[in-house]
């Protein structure tokens, strides 16, 4: 009943700096968090390239789908290993997570090679969850929640965001309650992480939140408004 399985990222260069430090974390968070929760209700919605395997006999059905991925009548040539899960999905085979199967990958380790690796993700993030919208009802109800929160929460966070600095700019006050609830989510988040991987450093990955809110929001909006490139 498998079609597709991916197991766990780490990043090789997680020492080399900062980033690569973060990104190790942020795949961290991706696999052990995000994946293994997917897996539990039988359809991870990503199985992540540098690491999946394919069952080849589902494979070879779905191949000529697969070569000539098309979007709004465009060869589309990134994004591959999602859209390749949503095909698995789709003809009916389960795709999961093994937390056990370990590869090492090499990370960006300056700022914009990441934001431009980011852009392709966030496009193909969009283009093949607009693709699997209708998978959805045959899917547990908690993978309906999962793809409605990573698309829409990225959303609230940018609205609150604009909110907080519209009424800085309007009024001269400090959007004190928005700025508490961000710090405080993000420690909630980070605490939890670190105690679940057993490691202090997850405690840092509270950078990842201004990274995300000045850099990766914005960054998405135009991946959202450039679907077609």
């Amino acid at each position: 009943a498998v079609g597709a399985a991916m197991g766990q990222l780490t990043a090789s260069n997680r020492n080399d700096s900062w980033l690569t430090g973060l990104i190790d974390m942020e795949y961290w968070l991706a696999c052990n968090e995000e994946r293994a929760a997917q897996t539990r209700f039988g359809a991870v919605m990503c199985c992540c390239g540098p690491c999946a395997m394919y069952r080849r006999s589902a494979l070879l059905l779905l191949l000529d789908q697969y070569e000539t991925q098309f979007f709004r009548g465009k060869p589309s040539d990134f994004g591959e290993d999602r859209h390749l899960t949503i095909l698995m999905l789709k003809a009916g085979f389960r795709t999961e997570y093994v937390p056990d199967a370990i590869a090492a990958t090499v990370v960006p380790d300056k700022l914009l090679p990441y934001l431009r690796q980011q852009l392709r993700w966030a496009r193909s993030t969009y283009r093949d969850t607009l693709l699997g919208l209708h998978l959805l009802p045959g899917l547990d109800r908690y993978l309906t929640l999962d793809v409605l929160g990573q698309n829409l929460g990225p959303l609230l966070l940018a609205i609150s965001s604009i909110a907080a600095l519209a009424q800085l700019a309007l009024t001269d006050s400090v959007p004190w309650w928005t700025g508490l609830t961000i710090v405080v989510m993000t420690m909630v988040r980070c605490s939890v992480a670190a105690l679940r991987a057993g490691e202090l450093r997850f405690l840092g990955f509270a950078l990842h939140t201004p990274i995300n809110i000045f850099l990766l929001l914005p960054m998405k909006a135009y991946a959202l408004c450039t679907l077609s490139n």
